[in-house]
């Protein structure tokens, strides 16, 4: 179904519930079983009536994404409104939740379900989930109720969540996901069923586009079953954390200048490598996974602060878990945290990936990056002594590694 006959049918929707007619009718045992509606909330007696007769979702990311007191949010897929007037009551009078949907009356309706409501930190905006139309860094966390599973363009939508976000930003939603590819009867039939008809990811294919996207922590829990293999499901991550004014974000081909100009400031110092001269960007590419590098950036001038990378220590089936790292710092930028944001950041990916061990050699005289490491998690394994010469003199290196609590166990 294109976007356009997706639009139709919620507007049809949106104009039965405003019109009295109940459009979900799913009591608590019935949402248990995979029924779609508004029993999956814990408390909507404050709420009017028509925003609880159009809830169409499939959980209560309200609660997922545990809202707090002055904060802001943003709802994808707003309908009705229920988890924006939800959202509204959580975050309080100095925060303020925002509603987005394609359908003119979904929006009408919500905004007449706002009204009654009472509820004036709410505002309303016509688009679609793929072209969010506010700023960079605007929302601390964005939800979204069943909604994402009727995209065409699921990577945009998560491109588009994970822009809006603040750093530190948390992503919280229900979907719709299978728990494997189903052949094409089991698929037709399914998305017939529960009425998802753009498609649903895999779990594993979830999982992968919000780690592709730039997003850490993440985590899908089953909850209802729907037959088939497919499922409600939480899908939980955040946007990694940094000061204010910074953001990190998955490394680019276009950042390869100033990432290749900060690796050579690095070593130029003579406490960072063996190495004394950056390789081209083909050689750094080549080196590195493709999933596990990120740089820090400034918000305003799109300026790379600071890189972290890895690299497979081996080709052999029996290391598949152990990476060897780097993580650099643009020389005007050290001591603000940089460093500590995107170690952290890129220890939480690799416990997304499956990374049991994290190791690499620092240089005895580096105490700043030794210091950092060890406050992190990585511990002291020994020291290679004289294992090389650097502009002629010879090195001892010690070697740390950080064993993952949950990845191989």
């Amino acid at each position: 179904m294109a976007h356009d006959e997706i639009v139709d049918r919620y507007s049809q929707l949106a104009r039965a519930a405003a019109a009295g007619q109940a459009i979900a009718d799913c009591g608590p045992d019935a949402f248990e079983q995979g029924c779609f509606g508004a029993a999956g909330y814990d408390d909507t007696s404050a709420l009017p009536e028509a925003a609880v007769r159009a809830s169409l979702g499939c959980g209560n990311p309200v609660a997922v994404a545990e809202l707090r007191t002055g904060e802001s949010v943003l709802d994808l897929g707003s309908g009705g409104g229920i988890d924006v007037l939800l959202s509204a009551r959580r975050v309080g009078p100095h925060g303020k939740a925002y509603g987005l949907d394609a359908s003119p009356d979904m929006l009408t309706l919500a905004r007449r379900n706002t009204e009654q409501a009472g509820v004036h930190n709410v505002e309303f905006l016509l688009a679609a989930i793929e072209t969010i139309p506010l700023p960079n860094h605007t929302v601390d966390a964005v939800i979204s109720n069943c909604v994402i599973n009727l995209s065409s363009d699921k990577a945009a939508v998560l491109a588009e969540a994970f822009r809006v976000l603040k750093a530190g930003g948390r992503f919280g939603v229900s979907d719709i996901v299978a728990d494997h590819v189903l052949n094409p009867e089991l698929r037709a039939a399914a998305e017939q069923r529960i009425g998802c008809v753009a498609g649903f990811l895999t779990v594993d294919g979830y999982r992968d586009l919000l780690l592709t996207t730039g997003f850490v922590d993440a985590s899908i829990t089953l909850t209802a079953d729907h037959g088939d293999g497919v499922h409600s499901a939480i899908i939980q991550a955040t946007k990694p954390a940094i000061s204010p004014g910074l953001e990190i974000r998955p490394m680019r081909d276009t950042d390869a200048q100033q990432v290749l100009a900060i690796y050579q400031a690095g070593l130029d110092t003579g406490q960072a490598s063996f190495e004394t001269t950056a390789p081209s960007w083909e050689g750094f590419t080549a080196a590195k996974l493709p999933h596990l590098r990120y740089v820090a950036t400034d918000t305003e001038t799109g300026q790379v602060v600071g890189w972290v990378a890895a690299s497979a220590i081996s080709a052999r089936p029996v290391y598949a878990g152990v990476v060897e790292h780097s993580v650099y710092v643009h020389p005007g930028c050290q001591a603000h945290g940089i460093g500590r944001a995107l170690l952290t950041a890129f220890i939480a990916a690799t416990e997304d990936t499956g990374v049991w061990t994290i190791q690499s050699g620092v240089f005895p005289e580096n105490h700043a990056s030794l210091s950092l490491h060890q406050a992190l998690g990585f511990r002291v394994v020994g020291t290679r002594e004289r294992i090389g010469r650097h502009h002629g003199v010879w090195r001892d290196v010690i070697f740390i590694e950080r064993r993952s609590t949950t990845a191989g166990n």
